[in-house]
């Protein structure tokens, strides 16, 4: 007995695929023919997307983009349900999962977050807390002042305000020559690095604090920037007393312009945050309080390097540098940066940046 079924398969000694198979496959390649195109044209979009961001892309493709998103998600769940075949539905997945990290999936991995923070996303964080910042600043000032005033009226505040570990040599009382040779130079690099390092956790574990205090509406954190700087203006007026004004001054100008700064930013984040939590205006207290805290959190990374930058010029240039002149150098210098990357630098914010 022949069987027709078998002799049927085979021809020309290849083998034949069954009806249904081979239905099932002029249905695959007519959807995949109908619908090929937009697929084409969505991959190459992914594809320039994935390379430069939305800079590589043409205003017709990206305004075609959802469209053609929705489109391949549509045939991707028809060649579920149908059982398109296998070759087809591997591209379609790929392709969707694609797009979908494209369109709505996170915008930027940490080499697109990290060119944004510095070229643009940090120093708008500083601009939109400017009037939190005037306000910190007057407050490290006056507490300057305060620190001033309290020591001149009576020494025994300059130990109350100066820890005895900073304070060394430098004490009411000491000589002129004593006071100039704590600003003297090292004459050698040997253990500055570490030196360093521990100069970054001190200051780091200052900034972040007054960040942290922040949420008791910003109160601890500005009475944290008075201390701070109450023993700043204790120092001052005993280098004044011995007319060292000015070396004091340039010494401090080393990595006190970026430390201070540091610390102005910091407390002025943590301001923002107690200022939002006290003031929500129409928000919510926990909405206003969240934004603020997010916007303050990239104020404070920022911060962070600005303590590293900090600690390095305190440990380096600072103990290695001679002379009134390099030293004010030094230190204008990297005020007259932070100044112009705050306030001056303002790039033109791509729409990638803002998704």
């Amino acid at each position: 007995m022949k069987t027709p079924v078998l002799s049927s398969w085979f021809g020309r000694g290849e083998i034949a695929a069954p009806p249904d198979i081979a239905s099932a496959t002029l249905r695959s390649d007519r959807f995949r023919l109908e619908r090929e195109g937009e697929w084409r044209r969505l991959e190459a979009i992914v594809a320039q997307m994935e390379k430069g961001g939305l800079r590589r892309i043409a205003d017709d493709d990206l305004v075609a983009l959802p469209a053609l998103y929705r489109t391949a998600a549509s045939s991707l769940a028809v060649a579920r349900e149908t059982s398109l075949d296998s070759a087809t539905l591997a591209y379609l997945e790929a392709l969707v999962q694609r797009a979908w990290f494209q369109v709505y999936g996170p915008p930027r991995g940490f080499g697109g977050w990290l060119r944004d923070f510095v070229l643009g996303g940090w120093s708008r964080a500083v601009r939109a807390i400017w009037l939190d910042i005037c306000i910190a600043l007057f407050v490290m000032v006056a507490g300057a002042i305060v620190g001033w005033l309290l020591v001149a009226q009576d020494e025994a505040w300059y130990y109350r305000l100066v820890p005895s570990g900073l304070a060394d040599t430098r004490v009411p009382g000491a000589s002129r020559e004593e006071l100039l040779a704590s600003l003297a130079t090292e004459e050698s690099a040997a253990g500055l690095a570490s030196f360093a390092a521990q100069l970054f956790s001190n200051n780091s574990g200052v900034c972040i604090l007054a960040f942290a205090l922040g949420f008791a509406f910003g109160i601890p954190s500005l009475l944290l920037m008075v201390h701070n700087m109450a023993m700043l203006g204790a120092i001052l007026w005993l280098f004044s007393g011995q007319g060292l004004t000015l070396e004091l001054a340039a010494w401090l100008s080393v990595h006190g312009t970026t430390e201070i700064f540091g610390i102005l930013l910091s407390g002025a984040a943590g301001l923002h945050i107690g200022r939002s939590m006290a003031f929500p205006g129409q928000r919510a207290v926990l909405t206003a309080a969240s934004e603020a805290g997010q916007r303050g959190a990239v104020v404070m990374v920022g911060v962070v390097i600005m303590m590293i930058v900090a600690a390095i010029l305190e440990a380096f240039p600072r103990q290695l540098v001679d002379g009134t002149g390099p030293r004010f150098l030094i230190g204008g210098s990297m005020l007259a940066f932070w100044l112009a990357y705050f306030f001056l630098y303002r790039p033109v914010r791509l729409p990638e940046d803002s998704a």
